[in-house]
């Protein structure tokens, strides 16, 4: 059984809380600001009135990335791969190194992610925002609608990340039908790249929220970890099961309820299983990565999600300096053993 998301071009699957608990006067009061990149909120913070120039020049970058890495922006690296009938695409080296993480990931799941499955996720197009190949009606993609079975199955023998070949900043898909989506991957990888720029304009405290994908520069200006909880799922908002304290570090969350909708009493969600095609169906509402990382913990959450409790568990396990939480359809939460939740 195979998987992917996205993306989400770029969405959230477990809203995460930020709580910034100020407490008595004196204290640095934080500086945020809000813009719409990657298909997402993008909400950057800072603690130092000198640095809230930084936060533009944060937008800035979001944009540029955007550029470079969306699927439906003419002109992008994936876009121009994407269009590509199979021909040899140079890309930026940025965009070739996120490539092979994405296809590391979807080997190292066996195939439950894969970086091919745009052609699906067009097709469910749970973000309503219709490709040329929708728009002009051959793919018959329609938000909140279950696509017909014989087209899904039409697109299945296309999801294969075995097809994308990189060779240094030249990629190649070997099935010209093939069409790649980073969602999975490309926040976390971004986010990433804003916390360096921060930390080289000597930002020591910031936080970094890219709808959801939670990236925090060390801690609060007085010591204290961050404390981020994680929502309930189809919970009123700002109702969380968790809060966890985070100190430089990044946490992203997958599920089921932020891209969704129901039929008939059934929930038809965006993390489609590129072996079947339809929603992945494990008895989990989401997973949320704690990592150094946010590319990693972006790739991870939904790796984890598609793996499911059992083998997503035993994964979290397997890597050092990585905790994670799962939460089942009952709302429960199972919290790897090196994650001790209040």
């Amino acid at each position: 059984m195979k998987h992917d998301i996205n993306h989400r071009i770029f969405v959230v699957f477990l809203f995460l809380i930020l709580c910034f608990l100020l407490q008595g006067c004196g204290r640095p009061q934080p500086y945020s600001e809000t813009g719409f990149y990657l298909n997402t909120s993008v909400t950057l913070t800072v603690y130092r009135k000198q640095d809230v120039p930084l936060i533009r020049e944060c937008f800035d970058l979001c944009a540029f990335y955007e550029n470079m890495l969306s699927r439906t922006r003419e002109g992008s690296d994936i876009y121009r791969i994407n269009h590509s009938n199979g021909s040899p695409v140079e890309i930026s080296q940025e965009t070739a190194l996120l490539l092979e993480r994405a296809v590391f990931y979807a080997r190292l799941s066996g195939g439950r992610i894969d970086p091919t499955v745009a052609p699906l996720m067009e097709l469910w197009d749970f973000t309503g925002h219709a490709s040329a190949e929708e728009e002009d009606g051959s793919l018959g993609g329609q938000k909140n609608r279950i696509p017909d079975e014989s087209d899904i199955l039409s697109l299945l023998p296309h999801i294969n990340y075995e097809t994308v070949r990189i060779d240094g900043q030249t990629v190649t898909l070997d099935d010209p039908e093939a069409r790649i989506d980073l969602g999975f991957i490309a926040k976390g990888f971004i986010a990433d790249r804003l916390k360096e720029y921060l930390l080289s304009k000597g930002v020591s405290s910031a936080i970094i929220n890219l709808g959801g994908n939670v990236l925090t520069v060390g801690a609060r200006p007085d010591g204290t970890p961050f404390q981020v909880g994680i929502q309930k799922p189809f919970g009123a908002h700002g109702e969380t099961l968790a809060v966890l304290s985070v100190t430089d570090s990044s946490l992203v969350s997958s599920g089921v309820y932020e891209r969704c909708f129901e039929q008939d009493g059934k929930l038809y969600h965006h993390l489609l299983d590129p072996d079947t095609g339809y929603p992945v169906e494990n008895g989990l509402l989401g997973v949320t990565i704690l990592s150094s990382s946010s590319m990693e913990g972006d790739a991870l959450s939904t790796t984890c999600f598609c793996l499911g409790l059992e083998e997503g568990m035993a994964l979290v396990e397997s890597l050092p300096g990585t905790e994670a939480v799962f939460i089942t359809q009952d709302n429960a939460l199972h919290p790897s053993s090196g994650l001790s939740l209040p």
